[in-house]
């Protein structure tokens, strides 16, 4: 069984309930799961050997909303001071252009950021199936595998375009007995249910004004069946809520619980719009919120009210949110960018540098329903990574290590990322991949891709 020794960590920051921040412990693995912590540890050997002497070790980030297709429709000009719906609008005549090697290229693309910046699981929410393009969700899953990223990829799917009152063109919508026939197929071969999985599947309908009310009913009927999760965005912007008002009668999350679209299987992204009484709701069914603070401030849609529903028990995460509303994959950034503006917007309310990072961390993992990530104790995968302290930029900021990536941030790459015991990220670069020539074939494919549209 392959293993790993970190040697002296000079300050170890579990997330755990009981001792948050170690100082001096040795952390051992074996076979991807921590089998020990403490200083001094008497295992001789290993298969790797850190020396973790002026380093400080935090559990792997966990982003829980992706749409990393969009990583190839950055920072382009035409959609800068949008907010969704035209800007929805407009990037789908390009999206609609997408194929299994744009995805895979894109993957590779924004999971090596991702690793690069600590996060060690990612969910990427794919709901873009254009005709013809071929297996997407399976060059995903060969792209994170090539990486050595722990990924969550859905089945995402849309049924109602223009001509139906939705947004996206023709080309990219399905019926809903082709959605629910190709979900059962991704489950049935990329779904793995066990301790330690590196691929899972959730289901994932767009939204609610791309998608009808008989698909969000069958997706959610089917993914009890199987035991899989649901996810899509809700409570977005003003529009949706005018939208759900104007076609269904309901307030968005009216909408979504007469579906069966609540409870502790579900999570969903933004929940910027909701009342007092729908915070309660939500603490009450454990319906969770992936929280996308960069991309809602670039489209202006609001900020969401997370240190109300942080005090309710309503479960949060944080996510970067798709590259096309962020232009980057960051979860570091994301991190203190959500320190600071709830700091600004809510003041002394707002949630701790700590908080936001066990936000990032074991939030996130309970909103992919997962309790094997998202801390630093034995028995958990180790998922971790680790930050050299002797760097300028950190000199004098380690008094409060729990709450430092918020309040002061790391504005280069970290220096190590480890998924399952396996070093895939050293001295700040990728290991498995070539980054120099993964740019240079991705750059091309992305002018490509560019072009068609």
């Amino acid at each position: 069984m392959p293993s790993l020794l970190i040697r002296n960590i000079q300050t170890l920051v579990t997330c755990g309930d009981d001792t948050p921040v170690l100082h001096g412990a040795d952390l051992y693995a074996e076979d991807g799961v921590i089998r020990a912590i403490a200083p001094a540890l008497p295992h001789e050997t290993a298969d790797t050997v850190l020396d973790g002497s002026h380093f400080a070790c935090y559990p792997g980030l966990v982003n829980t909303h992706h749409h990393l297709y969009q990583v190839f429709s950055r920072n382009l000009a035409q959609v800068q001071n949008m907010e969704l719906f035209d800007w929805l609008t407009t990037l789908y005549e390009i999206w609609k252009g997408l194929d299994a090697e744009t995805v895979r290229l894109s993957t590779l693309t924004g999971c090596g950021e991702l690793l690069k910046y600590g996060c060690t699981t990612c969910f990427d929410h794919h709901y873009v199936f254009p005709a013809g393009a071929g297996d997407l969700l399976g060059a995903q899953f060969a792209a994170a595998e090539e990486l050595g990223i722990r990924f969550h990829a859905s089945r995402g799917s849309m049924d109602l375009s223009r001509k139906d009152g939705g947004l996206p063109p023709d080309s990219v919508v399905q019926t809903v007995d082709e959605i629910l026939r190709d979900s059962v197929h991704a489950i049935e071969t990329y779904h793995d249910p066990s301790f330690g999985s590196m691929r899972q599947v959730a289901l994932a309908p767009c939204s609610p004004f791309s998608v009808s009310g008989e698909l969000l009913r069958q997706s959610a009927i089917l993914a009890r069946q199987y035991g899989v999760r649901l996810h899509t965005h809700v409570a977005e912007t003003k529009d949706e809520e005018r939208y759900t008002l104007e076609h269904h009668h309901m307030r968005p999350l009216e909408y979504m619980a007469s579906l069966g679209w609540t409870g502790p299987d579900v999570w969903y992204a933004h929940g910027i719009h909701f009342n007092d009484g729908e915070l309660r709701e939500l603490a009450r069914t454990g319906t969770g919120v992936a929280h996308c603070p960069i991309s809602n401030m670039k489209l202006a849609s609001g900020v969401a009210r997370i240190p109300e529903m942080l005090r309710l028990g309503v479960p949060v995460g944080l996510a970067v949110d798709g590259s096309a509303s962020n232009d980057g994959s960051s979860l570091l950034e994301e991190l203190r960018v959500c320190f600071l503006l709830h700091r600004l917007h809510s003041s002394a309310d707002a949630p701790s540098g700590y908080d936001v990072l066990k936000m990032a961390t074991r939030g996130s993992a309970r909103l992919l329903g997962r309790d094997d990530i998202g801390q630093l104790a034995v028995g958990k995968c180790a998922d971790l990574f680790l930050v050299d302290t002797q760097r300028l930029e950190l000199t004098g900021a380690m008094d409060d290590p729990g709450a430092v990536l918020a309040t002061v941030g790391l504005r280069g790459p970290v220096d190590y990322t480890v998924v399952g015991g396996k070093v895939v990220v050293k001295e700040g670069r990728l290991v498995n991949v070539d980054e120099a020539a993964l740019a240079e074939a991705a750059g091309r494919c992305c002018a490509d891709y560019l072009a068609r549209a």
